[in-house]
């Protein structure tokens, strides 16, 4: 039976979980601005609407684990600790940018944080997070790799390849991926010949799986910290499958109009931040302090990251090879 001393304890961590969400929600809205004003250069894949994977996987993790990502993974940053000023300095391209202006919006990385890079190439990152795992292996540390991947990437090689030698050798990762139903502009479901495109070619392999609701960070926070601790007993791979929904267009040139609007609506009502302020609310628990942090952390990160320097473009070959330069390839 749950006591007070438990419910006020979910509350707590809850409302953290919320607030976390809440300055992605922000800072993804504030990329949006920025880009439209013309202070974002390139694109952007906003994550809006998908940060209960980010949140709730990130705290069922270790400081020292390690997670990659794909290019919609500014949600992914921030979970690990990516402040929201270096994220938006880094797609405005300044100095003070997470990557120093390298990276851009598809490739925040945070090393020191576990947060191993945000990839463009579909599906490629994933033997890279079957490489971590072993190397984790190797050495001992009782480490785990997340690697979390669209839909879209479950029909691409290198995601059978990296599922198939992560169950050979029985390696400490954890494939999550995030089903917001399209890869791209095209309806998942209309080019994979199974309905849960992760989870069900994980017989295959035999690997266990687990679809979980992707937009209720609790039940993904509950969801991965099983796959963890199953991972670091030695027990091998899960595949989780979170059904998700992005709010905005696959990249800023779209207008999303290809999805149906009553799938829209219904989406938008299962709002993750919708969901945690719900119970909460059945906790007893107001959100208004947290959503005001959140608005003012995500301000004064815009506004920080407006007044920063430009990237120096003497740095452009500095933290690109492992010796620091590019010399050697010429």
């Amino acid at each position: 039976m749950a006591t007070d001393t438990d419910a006020t304890a979910l509350a707590a961590e809850l409302l953290d979980l919320y607030e976390q969400m809440a300055v992605i929600r922000r800072t993804e809205k504030a990329a949006q601005d920025l880009f439209l004003a013309g202070l974002v250069k390139g694109t952007t894949h906003l994550a809006a609407g998908q940060e209960a994977v980010a949140v709730g996987a990130s705290a069922a993790l270790r400081p020292d684990d390690y997670v990659f990502a794909t290019y919609r993974g500014h949600h992914h940053a921030i979970a690990r600790g990516a402040s929201p000023e270096a994220c938006l300095a880094e797609l405005m391209s300044r100095s003070t940018g997470l990557c120093k202006a390298k990276g851009g919006s598809m490739h925040l990385t945070k090393a020191d944080s576990g947060m191993l890079g945000s990839y463009a190439i579909v599906g490629s990152h994933l033997p890279m997070a079957v490489g971590a795992a072993w190397s984790a292996t190797l050495r001992g540390t009782e480490q785990v790799a997340v690697a979390f991947f669209g839909d879209g990437a479950t029909n691409i090689g290198a995601f059978h390849e990296a599922l198939n030698l992560a169950a050979v050798w029985k390696l400490p990762v954890v494939f999550v991926c995030e089903n917001n139903l399209y890869m791209e502009y095209t309806p998942i479901g209309s080019v994979t010949a199974v309905a849960n495109p992760a989870a069900d070619r994980a017989a295959a392999y035999d690997l266990p799986a687990e679809v979980v609701d992707g937009n209720d960070v609790l039940l993904v926070r509950n969801a991965v910290a099983r796959a963890v601790t199953k991972a670091r007993a030695g027990d091998g791979p899960t595949i989780l499958e979170a059904l998700t929904y992005r709010h905005f267009g696959h990249s800023r040139t779209d207008p999303a109009t290809y999805r149906p609007a009553d799938e829209v609506e219904a989406w938008l009502a299962r709002d993750p931040l919708t969901i945690a302020r719900a119970r909460l609310a059945e906790l007893g628990t107001s959100t208004a302090a947290a959503d005001e942090r959140a608005e003012r952390t995500v301000a004064e990160a815009v506004e920080a990251a407006k007044a920063a320097p430009p990237a120096d473009p003497a740095e452009a070959f500095t933290d690109v090879w492992a010796d620091g330069g590019a010399a050697w390839r010429t």
